[in-house]
């Protein structure tokens, strides 16, 4: 059944989480027919988004993020909040499908009435995050969610991408398998606000310490991404729901710093930016930057952008469609 553009954003705007689902998958379609629908229902919402707090949770496989995220998210949920969860599955490289098995694996957290679950493959795209999660989250700050967690399909040298649309970025940690710091990006540990390290039991509770005293060395030789924070190392379970609460406490912290530096403004201004400059590689025009105009009108659809006052892929399509028409 095909929904109107109205019917989307009334379902958005009243939680309807099936009117939610199918507004991800009209703006996740890559049908020409489905597009233009998708820029104007995200047109419209626009006014209602930007009130969350978006977490991106990163980690090598089998460091617990699916097991982390709905534990977290049961934790914020008991803290008056509502959380919405954008799962991403690596795609096959050969038939480009996907099992999309993390609401099968957050079982509880899928539960409760204040949570959002939503699997999407990542088609290919690099960056641990599918090319249209950005917009996806819009609808979930339309819809109301005040957590966004973001799990990426894991730890690669591309993953940290997953920092341009996430105001926290979390890495989750385990212990064991030799040098601990081995398979640590160089990018990860800059762009990272918090780490966790996950799995720690009584047994391995030294280890555990040692691995965290590591990491804090390897930080203190990289330049700090914001003023006035020193990322944090928490250690914890979150299959114990053991060190939760402690990193429930430093995000809030470090949103909190980031307000009072007028960062977290700044920040989310940069990223819309960014979102439009995909944007407009996507469609192709960036040899259009050369001509006097087409720099003109760029500037002009970038500040849009950047200022929301617009989603960046409209704008992106706008200057694109303006200087490929036969005028």
């Amino acid at each position: 059944m095909k929904f109107s553009t109205e019917e989307l954003i009334e379902g958005i705007r009243s939680g309807n989480k099936r009117l939610i689902a199918k507004a991800i998958t009209l703006v996740e379609s890559k049908k020409s027919e489905h597009r233009q629908q998708a820029e104007e229902l995200l047109k419209q919402i626009m006014p209602f988004t930007g009130n969350s707090i978006r977490v991106g949770v990163t980690g090598v496989p089998g460091a617990g993020k699916s097991t982390f995220i709905e534990n977290f998210g049961r934790l914020a949920i008991s803290n008056g909040k509502k959380v919405a969860v954008l799962a991403i599955d690596p795609s096959s490289a050969i038939n480009k499908g996907s099992i999309l098995g993390d609401k099968t694996r957050m079982e509880e957290l899928a539960k409760e009435e204040n949570a959002f679950i939503r699997p999407s493959p990542s088609s290919g795209f690099l960056g641990g995050v599918a090319n249209t999660t950005f917009e996806t989250m819009m609808i979930c700050e339309a819809a109301g969610y005040d957590f966004i967690l973001i799990e990426t399909v894991g730890v690669g040298q591309s993953e940290v991408l997953v920092a341009d649309i996430t105001d926290v970025f979390l890495f989750l940690k385990i212990i064991g398998g030799g040098d601990e710091l081995q398979g640590i990006k160089r990018g990860i540990m800059e762009m990272v606000d918090v780490i966790f390290i996950n799995k720690v039991e009584k047994e391995n509770l030294q280890k555990a310490k040692n691995t965290r005293l590591e990491l804090k060395r390897a930080l203190d030789f990289i330049p700090s991404k914001e003023k006035d924070w020193r990322v944090p190392v928490l250690l914890g379970s979150a299959l114990h729901n053991e060190g939760l609460s402690d990193v429930f406490e430093k995000i809030n912290e470090f949103i909190s710093l980031k307000k009072k530096t007028n960062r977290f403004e700044e920040v989310r201004t940069q990223q819309a930016e960014k979102r439009f400059e995909y944007w407009v590689q996507e469609y192709i025009l960036s040899m259009m930057k050369k001509n006097n105009a087409a720099e003109e009108a760029y500037i002009q659809h970038k500040k849009n952008a950047s200022t929301m006052v617009s989603n960046p892929s409209t704008e992106a399509k706008l200057f694109v469609e303006k200087f490929l028409s036969k005028d």
